[in-house]
């Protein structure tokens, strides 16, 4: 577990070592199924599937980068479509947006678990059924890791976690926890997840009243929940800036006053929720039908 931490050449080397993440998986697996998901040593697992999972799209090998991108290129041989996962071109991202992975194997090996829906479900049950904060934590932080990046694999494990694995219940439970950094990596995740377009509806529908729930009265006083205030923000920004409807959900769940007291904390110090709410704030008036009711 420490020794996942130790950075870029770490994380490779782990990556590389035949049999590590199999053995890993295998044991989650096995306690979940021996019903002890509070398991020490499963914590232990989780957590070091979770740093093997940071920056896992910019970092992997060359071979599995076009192996993802595989597919693209054969949709249409006029499209100059990047070999690896370090090109950000704007073009490239809305293609990508759209872009399914190729068929997933049903035997995946070493690193190609690590984005599998059978993980990604592994990690959905941890934050169901263990009460141990690390444990969640790490399964929502290994899914925050998989869907951080804008190339074809975290949209793909973005539509995995909410429309095929049913994973928003669970994460919308975590909003609700009292500890601050399970919390903040609840918000995050669904931060991560709103950037994709045609999720948008059913992120809005399930969890925008829970979202607006937590936010609180006034700019929090210290930094985890300061953060975490901003990512709800930004979170319901996603959710709202193309959605006349989930901006009028927004304001049934009296969001509003909430958001305007926070954009007006005029303190430096906790700047970063008083500006997320702000550009909340500017994005919603961008919806003209709804003046009145704002007004009201």
């Amino acid at each position: 577990r420490n020794m996942s931490s130790a950075g870029p050449e770490g994380r490779k080397k782990m990556r590389e070592c035949e049999g590590l993440i199999d053995s890993l998986v295998y044991y989650i697996q096995g306690t979940i199924a021996d019903h002890e998901p509070n398991d020490k040593a499963t914590e232990n697992c989780v957590c070091i599937l979770h740093n093997l999972s940071y920056q896992l799209e910019l970092e992997l090998p060359e071979s599995y980068a076009q192996s993802i991108y595989l597919q693209r290129r054969n949709i249409s041989n006029n499209d100059k479509t990047p070999g690896c996962f370090g090109t950000r071109s704007r073009k490239v991202k809305e293609k990508q947006q759209d872009t399914p992975l190729p068929e997933e194997k049903s035997n995946p090996k070493g690193v190609e678990s690590l984005w599998h829906s059978t993980l990604i479900r592994i990690y959905l049950s941890l934050i169901a059924k263990s009460t141990r904060n690390y444990t969640q934590e790490a399964s929502l932080g290994a899914l925050q890791n998989l869907t951080a990046g804008t190339g074809p694999m975290p949209f793909a494990v973005a539509r995995t976690v909410v429309q095929k694995a049913n994973g928003l219940p669970s994460i919308r439970a975590m909003l609700h926890v009292s500890h601050p950094a399970v919390k903040k990596t609840a918000v995050s995740l669904l931060r991560n997840l709103s950037r994709n377009p045609s999720l948008q509806n059913d992120i809005a529908r399930e969890v925008l009243p829970d979202l607006v729930s937590i936010l609180p009265e006034c700019v929090p006083g210290c930094d985890v929940a300061c953060e975490t205030t901003a990512s709800i923000c930004y979170t319901l920004f996603n959710l709202t800036q193309s959605s006349s409807q989930n901006a009028r959900l927004l304001l049934s769940a009296h969001g509003l006053p909430k958001v305007i007291a926070i954009s007006m904390n005029d303190s430096n110090m906790f700047s970063k929720a008083s500006r997320a709410a702000s550009v909340l704030l500017y994005s919603l008036w961008s919806h003209t039908d709804l003046h009145s009711a704002y007004k009201k």
